[in-house]
This record gives structure tokens, C-alpha cells and sequence, in this order.
């Protein structure tokens, strides 16, 4: 299955609701310190809009809620990581996606057989305090040619300007999450990021 090359990252179900019918086909739910009803909810309704729309729901972090709803998708932070029981994700029949910041982090990834390596931040990003400097183009080069043919996702200060650099520099797939969710016009924004990415 080869996945789409824009990859908007959303925390609730509202964003997928107005975004998917505009054309998205890949998205992920990043849900952060809600109770576990909530999180429930929010990947239930989720999962429900993305069958709907034909598009591929990747959750973040909560991977017994995404096995337990039936999702075909995780993503995991290097914490993530620590915590996660990944016989039962892989048993669940869960693909895998991961992030990356360094040469270990990504030694340790590979090692798991994911199915997307993340890299980032690419560019400065807002989203987050992180204690990596941006990675650059360069490192994009790189990772590329050191993953192979597992789909290589660049994050971090994305847009839509960025994003075919990024993409040439070898990235499979971009993910945005502010240049939308900040923007004065999100749909506009989205159609923008559909057109330069397909």
C-alpha cells in the first residue's frame, strides 16, 4: 500500500470532519492528556470518518485504544516507545510508523522493521520545545538513503512553501500540523498542500 505524500496531523475529530471531504487521504490523530473516554471517543469517530472518506486514520501513541477500535495504524514517539508492548501491536496486525531525531534513535527504529521512519524537526517548529536542533535538508538526503524503501516522512516547521524541497531532497511524504491548524484559512491551506504534493 503506498501512502499519501501530505500528511496533516490533527488532535480531534472536528479537524478530520472538515478536512477529509476537501481530499486528504492520510491523516493522524494526535490526542494529548485526555481522559481515556475521550481518547476512545475521539479515535472511534475518527476511524468512522476515515472509512467514510477512503482515507488512512494513523493514531499516535494510544496503541491498545487503536488495536482495541481496530485501526490499521500507529504512530510512536521515541517515549512512545519505551512503553508500548510492540508483539501486540505487530500481533494486531498494526502497521508501524516512528520518529527520529539522531543516528541512534534511528539505528533502534530500524531494527523494528517500521513501516515509516519519521524524521524531524526538518525545519524550526513551534509545535514543541525539542532539544534537536533542525535537521536540514541534508539530513533528509541521508535518511533516505539510509532507509531504503521504507517510506520516509519529513515533520517539523512544514508548509507549503517547504514542501516540495523536502520532498525532492527525498523525503516520501510531508507532515504538517501548525501551517494548517494556524492558519487564518485551514481549508484553503489544505487544498494548497493537496495541489503541491500530488
Amino acid at each position: 500500500m503506498t501512502l499519501d505524500r501530505f500528511y496533516p496531523i490533527f488532535d480531534h475529530s472536528d479537524w478530520l470532519r472538515r478536512m477529509l471531504p476537501l481530499g486528504v487521504k492520510l491523516v493522524q490523530l494526535r490526542i494529548k492528556d485526555q481522559p481515556d473516554e475521550v481518547v476512545w471517543e475521539q479515535i472511534s469517530a475518527s476511524l468512522d470518518l476515515c472509512r467514510a472518506h477512503g482515507a488512512v486514520l494513523v493514531v499516535n501513541d494510544y496503541w491498545q485504544a487503536a488495536i482495541d477500535a481496530g485501526c490499521d495504524w500507529i504512530h510512536l514517539g521515541q517515549e512512545d516507545l519505551d512503553d508500548a508492548d510492540l508483539k501486540a501491536i505487530r500481533k494486531a496486525g498494526l502497521k508501524l510508523g516512528v520518529s527520529t531525531h539522531d543516528d541512534d534513535e534511528l539505528e533502534r527504529v530500524l531494527a523494528m522493521d517500521p513501516d515509516y521512519v519519521a524524521l524531524g524537526p526538518v525545519y524550526p517548529t513551534i509545535l514543541k520545545k525539542m532539544k534537536w536542533e533542525q535537521q536540514g535538508l541534508p539530513r533528509v538526503t541521508e535518511w533516505k538513503a539510509r532507509v531504503g524503501d521504507i517510506p520516509l516522512v519529513g515533520i517539523g516547521g512544514m508548509s507549503v512553501e517547504h514542501a516540495q524541497s523536502v520532498l525532492q531532497a527525498g523525503a516520501d511524504i510531508v507532515s504538517v500540523v501548525t501551517d494548517i491548524t494556524l492558519n487564518d484559512d485551514p481549508e484553503a491551506r489544505v487544498r494548497q498542500w493537496i495541489e503541491v504534493t500530488r
